[in-house]
């Protein structure tokens, strides 16, 4: 049976569901919002101790922490699955992109399992991002030059 592009947009249309996207727009930002100020709230919690610097990297290593175990847990994915990119704040997103795959292939193996797989799903964004960083490193030199 062929359709034509017009039939098949209906047809498409209506077997999708609603997309309530203001609803979806406020859970994201205010789940992205949350995340965000625990991480200021763990910076001060590290201020009170430590200088900004090393407050900062500390804030940074309890995130990645916190993200991880959430993610081994199974909360992760239920909080991404209710706010979607909310929970894409950088480092807890890039840190749940690593553990998952990990988790996941655990039964596989050390090597051929958690070791072949855990950069499956941040591998292209480490690629990706070290050749972007180059090829604008690149540009920005050749325009000091001019």
């Amino acid at each position: 049976m062929k359709l034509d592009p017009k039939r098949y947009a209906e047809m498409t249309r209506n077997a999708t569901p609603h997309s309530p996207v203001l609803k979806d727009c406020l859970w994201a930002f205010f789940v992205g919002g949350a995340i965000c100020l625990l991480g200021e709230c763990l910076r001060q919690f590290w201020l009170q101790w430590y200088d900004a610097e090393l407050a900062g990297t500390l804030t940074s290593i309890s995130l990645i922490f916190l993200s991880a175990a959430a993610t081994v847990a199974g909360w992760y994915q239920k909080l991404g699955a209710r706010a979607g990119a909310g929970t894409l704040v950088p480092i807890t997103g890039f840190a749940n992109s690593v553990v998952s795959p990990a988790v996941e292939f655990k039964a596989e193996g050390w090597v051929t399992g958690v070791g072949a797989k855990i950069f499956v799903i941040a591998g292209p964004v480490i690629a990706f991002g070290t050749l972007a960083s180059w090829v604008w490193g690149i540009l920005y030199w050749v325009s000091g030059k001019f």
